[in-house]
């Protein structure tokens, strides 16, 4: 199947700027990070999106959005001259301003007013959206803080590969697992695990590394290699190799 050029060994950075300002220390343990994005094409381009167990507060083309966790891969279509301001929140961590379970709006894009019941000011800088989110804080919520901790162990540890051993990690149940996932980060923790072990393959991808797939599947906890590739397709929207020709 032929492909743009544009998505091939890197080529979208001639086209595209991003910069990720972090959070300022009071607003932390809520917010992940900040991204905004500029780009510049004379004829329309579709960004793959790879999924990730955040939930993003977004304004693009005059519209205010919260877009909970995607369980796939999807595409934005980029064209002419555009930039959109975003905040990625710490997984977990927008259960405290949605009062309601993360997995209601799953795989959906709601009006910011909506998620936030109440108006959502259009920022010019990060420093706006950080007057708006330092006005409204929620009140504290620890099990928000545990979750927190949990999906930010499952990135930092790669021998956890199956929800039955976080569970014994943890001293809990996987239902207990599998209920505080649904309520604070919108999808199952079997999901934010497959998730951390595929992204370990696609950063030896942006490194450039040649990969020995095969070995890579094992060495990830699957038992063959066609299990990795469908997981990996599922994720990613493409297969393995497709994907590591974008660097």
């Amino acid at each position: 199947m032929s492909r743009d050029a544009r998505e091939v060994g890197g080529a979208w950075t001639r086209f595209q700027n991003h910069s990720f300002p972090a959070p300022s220390p009071d607003l932390a343990p809520f917010v992940d990070r900040y991204w905004i994005v500029s780009w510049d094409y004379p004829e329309p381009y579709k960004q793959l999106v790879a999924p990730n167990p955040s939930v993003h507060l977004t304004f693009r083309d005059g519209a205010a959005e919260v877009h909970g966790v995607s369980s796939g891969p999807s595409f934005k279509l980029l064209a002419g001259t555009g930039r959109v301001l975003g905040v990625a929140f710490r997984p977990g961590c927008f259960r405290p301003f949605l009062r309601s379970a993360v997995s209601t709006i799953t795989d959906r894009s709601v009006p910011a007013h909506e998620a936030f019941a109440r108006e959502v000011p259009w920022p010019a800088e990060v420093a706006d959206i950080e007057r708006f989110l330092r006005a409204h804080l929620p009140d504290p919520d620890p099990m928000a803080e545990w979750v927190a901790g949990v999906v930010a162990r499952i990135g930092a540890e790669p021998a956890i590969a199956r929800v039955d051993g976080l569970a014994d990690l943890l001293d809990t149940s996987v239902r207990t697992l599998q209920r505080q996932f649904a309520e604070y980060v919108g999808i199952g923790p079997k999901w934010v695990i497959r998730r951390y072990r595929l992204h370990e393959a696609t950063q030896r991808m942006v490194q450039g590394a040649v990969i020995d797939w095969a070995g890579l599947a094992a060495e990830l906890g699957y038992a063959d290699q066609p299990h990795f590739i469908r997981d990996f397709t599922a994720m990613f929207g493409e297969s393995p190799t497709r994907y590591a020709g974008r660097y």
